[in-house]
């Protein structure tokens, strides 16, 4: 059995002890007899073993003893790629998710959600009719929403309906207007204005709009929402981590009005955030104004800036990420070798990249096709080449069709990859089916090829594209299981205690935080989880049903399930926190 004490520490003067319960550390070998109990004294561990030493040497007059009654306790979840504020605009705007996040299933749910939305309290007052959430692949007929449904809605106010991807989304005839976008306007460098002839390059607008084409329409209408509801996004977006499990989230594409407000959020609270939050600005922004990130290892108020976020493709399931072979069936006006596209230039990612290693920035990166992951790799390859070796830990957010070879220069270039696991469930049969193909979608979130390479590996939600749930991550890589009930890949499926890695020790060493977070162990932060089940012990098929009990933040319970009002009260945060576009 486990048995560690804090040494120097003064015995007796615990805040609390845990006990009764199945607790997985972490950082014990598989097949060791878990410990008894983790004592808990100013926010840091100072007990991991015995019960009834934690109890003599550890049980003072305040004191309190927590049974677990049966429960498991976890080192506290860590968000390896989310976008915070994201969460709380998708918590705010009209649900257009299907199930089981959602209710639309086809164009007339989509549409009575946005009607609903702009009739209510929030949307009375927005310039814009706004929802998040709708899937091609899930609603009757496999198609977008046209700006004709959509003047349905409203022929007066701007409708956008953003695409669960959030790399596209699609607006009424009214937002085109606004946007500027007719039959003369062409496709913007990196997007895509879909047409109602098909042509790429000419012919009246539909209304879907893809990538760098989408992102205005996205500005104008979170920018266009009430102060006093953009103001909540950043404490709605924190509760709901916390509900799932988080004691470390990221703000993972932030503009940098976006980090001030953040900053300021921290400056006029008087706790600070009561979770951690990491910040990755835009890079263009950032290398706009470097003075402006101050990166930094070190946490003010639960916040910190860590580097800066590129964007080197789109979304597999929107059909604009960049591959190296055609899809399987391509988007409407493309032809039977479309193959995605890139968003920046070799030249552009050499600087971005380049600029980020020298200004000693981590850098993140959001590839979901195997030709954006190549590009990434060549510039990293070249970058290092001329910077030199150093403990930089680049990160591969989503690898989501990263190829065996590519996985092998991950391990060669030091590049941890961070998988969009729930892609099995939520798009496995669209991939199967219409994305890549049977071959090709077996092999998405490669995480067994990471292990048998003994690479550290994270696995992410990406909210808002969905839901910051840890448990459906935790799932999916154990099952692979699609929405229909196929297991896809299971030659990638890995253990559960992997996938709990994966969202504790291993997203701790992405954050450079090993140190203090991601397992039980004594000297740490108390930053823990409680489970209705142990994850490692349950029947796989049986982890999508646990619940989150409890989130502690360094000793500080801020979410728990069975007294909401015990929990923390999150900080709220000044209207020019609106979100950036997401990826």
């Amino acid at each position: 059995m486990a048995m560690d004490s804090a040494r120097g520490a003064a015995p007796g003067n615990a805040d609390v002890i845990f006990f009764g319960g199945e607790i997985v550390t972490v950082a014990d070998e598989p097949g060791t007899a878990p410990p008894e109990a983790v004592a808990v004294k100013d926010g840091r561990i100072v007990h991991v073993g015995d019960r009834a030493r934690a109890i003599a040497d550890w049980q003072g007059p305040g004191t309190r003893l927590r049974d677990l009654e049966g429960r498991a306790l976890l080192p506290g979840f860590i968000d390896a790629h989310g976008h915070l504020t994201g969460t709380g605009l998708q918590a705010t705007i009209a649900n257009l998710l299907p199930e089981p996040d959602g209710e639309v299933t086809d164009i007339a749910s989509l549409q009575a959600k946005l009607r609903e939305f702009a009739a209510g309290e929030v949307g009375g007052r927005s310039e814009w009719v706004i929802g998040f959430g709708y899937d091609d692949s899930m609603l009757a007929g496999k198609q977008h929403p046209t700006r004709q449904e959509l003047d349905e809605v409203s022929r007066d106010r701007p409708v956008l309906a953003v695409h669960q991807s959030f790399h596209l989304g699609a607006v009424n005839s009214r937002g085109l207007e606004l946007l500027g976008y007719d039959a003369g306007t062409p496709d913007p460098r990196g997007g895509v204005i879909r047409r109602e002839d098909e042509a790429r390059l000419h012919g009246t607008p539909n209304g879907v709009l893809e990538e760098s084409a989408f992102n205005p329409a996205y500005g104008l209408a979170v920018t266009g929402m009430h102060e006093d509801d953009i103001a909540r996004f950043l404490s709605t977006g924190l509760a709901a981590a916390a509900g799932f499990g988080f004691t470390t989230v990221q703000e993972g594409a932030a503009t940098l009005d976006t980090l001030d407000a953040l900053r300021e959020a921290v400056k006029d609270s008087v706790a600070g955030l009561p979770i951690d939050v990491v910040v990755y600005v835009k890079a263009d922004e950032a290398l706009a104004h470097p003075e402006r990130v101050r990166a930094s290892r070190e946490y003010e108020g639960g916040l910190r800036a860590a580097g800066i976020k590129m964007v080197l493709d789109g979304s597999p399931q929107g059909r604009t990420a960049w591959l190296t072979q055609p899809y399987t069936t391509p988007p409407d006006g493309t032809g039977p070798q479309y193959r995605g596209y890139p968003v920046l230039d070799d030249e552009t990612a050499l600087a971005q990249l380049g600029t980020g290693f020298a200004q000693d920035w981590q850098v993140i990166a959001h590839v979901n096709g195997d030709a954006a992951v190549d590009q990434f790799i060549t510039t990293v390859r070249t970058v290092t080449a001329g910077a030199g070796p150093a403990d930089r830990r680049p990160v591969a957010i989503h690898a989501q069709t990263a190829r065996e070879d590519q996985i092998d220069a991950f391990a060669e270039l030091g590049i941890i990859p961070s998988f969009f696991s729930m892609h099995t469930y939520y798009w496995g049969d669209w991939y199967r089916r219409t994305v890549l193909g049977p071959e090709r979608a077996q092999d998405i979130s490669p995480a067994r090829w990471a292990l048998d390479r003994k690479m550290i590996y994270t696995s992410h939600h990406d909210a808002p594209v969905a839901l910051p749930n840890s448990i459906a991550i935790l799932a999916s890589q154990v099952t692979r299981v699609t929405r229909s009930g196929y297991v896809l890949g299971e030659h990638q499926r890995v253990s559960a205690r992997d996938a709990v890695k994966s969202l504790t020790i291993n997203a701790a060493h992405q954050y450079f935080e090993q140190r203090d977070k991601g397992s039980i162990e004594v000297g740490k932060l108390a930053d823990l989880v409680v489970l209705s089940v142990n994850p490692l012990t349950v029947p796989a098929m049986k982890i999508k049903d646990i619940t989150v009990e409890e989130t502690i933040k360094a000793g500080i319970t801020v979410h728990d399930r069975r007294d909401p009002a015990g929990a923390r009260t999150p900080v709220l945060v000044t209207r020019d926190a609106a979100p950036g576009r997401h990826c």
